[in-house]
Order: structure tokens, then sequence, then C-alpha cells
């Protein structure tokens, strides 16, 4: 239905738990990625980021040969071990292999820190930018 109403095709999806607590009326709260991946393998998608906050955990593949990141290097400081995922750390490690890095870019906006941090990673790393 999405792809009929913008024209173009989806060829990835995420969809972000917040645990047990709802941040909206239609929020649905759960985190349950082998729904997800299940649901990308019948629609054709091919790519799955996950919401986990371990950037050491590698990509694999679900069901129907779906790509599946299952965790992220999220920019936030709040989201992740700041003692063992630094700034300097994804600039290392995603050299070597893809690497999700999560932003909300309202959060990140807002810290002139995290601006100057993004700018850096995606000045300096091959990206690829979903939106």
């Amino acid at each position: 239905m999405l792809e009929r109403h913008i024209g173009k095709r989806i060829h990835a999806l995420s969809k972000h738990g917040s645990g047990g607590a709802r941040y909206g009326y239609h929020h649905f709260a759960p985190y349950e990625p082998e729904r997800y991946l299940e649901w990308a393998s019948e629609s054709g998608i091919r790519l799955f980021l996950g919401n986990l906050e371990d950037p050491t955990l590698t990509p694999k593949h679900g069901p129907g040969g779906v790509r599946n990141f299952p965790s992220a290097f999220w920019l936030e400081p709040h989201w992740r071990d700041t003692s063992a995922f630094t700034v300097d750390w994804l600039m290392a490690h995603a050299q070597e292999r893809d690497i999700v890095l999560l932003v909300h870019p309202e959060n990140v906006l807002e810290n002139p820190e995290l601006v100057a941090a993004f700018d850096r990673l995606i000045g300096k790393l091959e990206t690829k930018i979903f939106s």
C-alpha cells in the first residue's frame, strides 16, 4: 500500500520498540524482530534494520534471504555503552564491516557535540542514508 502511495519500491524496513512504554495512541510498544523478518520476507523487502544496542552483532540472513542487521550504533549516548562504543570505535570498525548508525534527528540537532560527531562520521565513512 505504501509503495503504491509513494510510487517507489521499498527495499528496507525498521521497527523500533520501546519495551512496555506506549508513546502514542496507536504505538505498539513490544519489539518482535522475528515477526518483522517474516513480514519483510513475505513482502519482498530485502533489508531489516533492528533495534538492539550492541553494534558488535554481525548481520545475518533471515527468512527468504532478508539481510538482518539486528543491532545499531546509537549516536545518542543515552542508548549506548559510551565507554565501549565511542565514535572512534565506530570509525575503526566501520572500515571493516557495515554497521548501522541510528540517529533521531530531533535529538542530535539539539546537541552541538552530537552534530559534530554525526558530521565527522558521514564525512569520513562510506555511507548509505535511509530516511
